[in-house]
């Protein structure tokens, strides 16, 4: 298990799917890439997806996802994602009452129970006391992590 943060986006695309039955349907489905802005977030999809998808798709919407980390699983069985939105407890030193601080997560795992395990797994190795507050599964398809090109790739013009 392993997380990242990042700026993380979601993006909409709608698309002609072949269904089991050999019939054709269109679909939309949510994917997460990681991305500065909006347009980068944009151009990562359509290239991420261009690999996927043989015919013709469209970004039908992208939008800043609400996650402050990504918990990843190597998990052969981790084919789904959750989000799970943790309470942290802090102590007011002048009041001293107890303050709490909602965040939202996205935790890839097979099952609810895995994904918990995964949360447990995560925040149990930091000293922060923590509730988890909801876990729900989403209709997340994939999530794109950025990727350094290779040190053998040549740039486009050399000056």
């Amino acid at each position: 298990m392993r997380s990242r943060t990042a700026n993380w986006f979601e993006c909409k695309i709608r698309y002609e799917k072949t269904m089991e039955d050999g019939l054709q349907k269109k679909v939309t489905e949510t994917y997460t890439v990681d991305a500065l802005s909006f347009s980068e977030a944009e151009e990562r999809i359509i290239e991420e997806m261009s690999s996927y998808i043989s015919g013709e798709f469209t970004v039908q919407d992208i939008k800043k996802a609400p996650y402050g980390e990504i918990f990843f699983s190597d998990e052969e069985m981790a084919d789904r994602w959750y989000k799970a939105k943790l309470q942290f407890i802090t102590i007011d030193e002048k009041t001293e009452k107890e303050k709490r601080s909602s965040v939202n997560y996205l935790i890839q795992a097979g099952t609810l129970n895995g994904a918990v395990k995964n949360i447990d797994e995560v925040m149990g190795g930091t000293m922060i006391d923590y509730v988890i507050s909801s876990v729900s599964e989403t209709q997340l398809m994939d999530v794109f992590e950025y990727k350094k090109p290779e040190k053998n790739d040549k740039p486009e013009f050399e000056a």
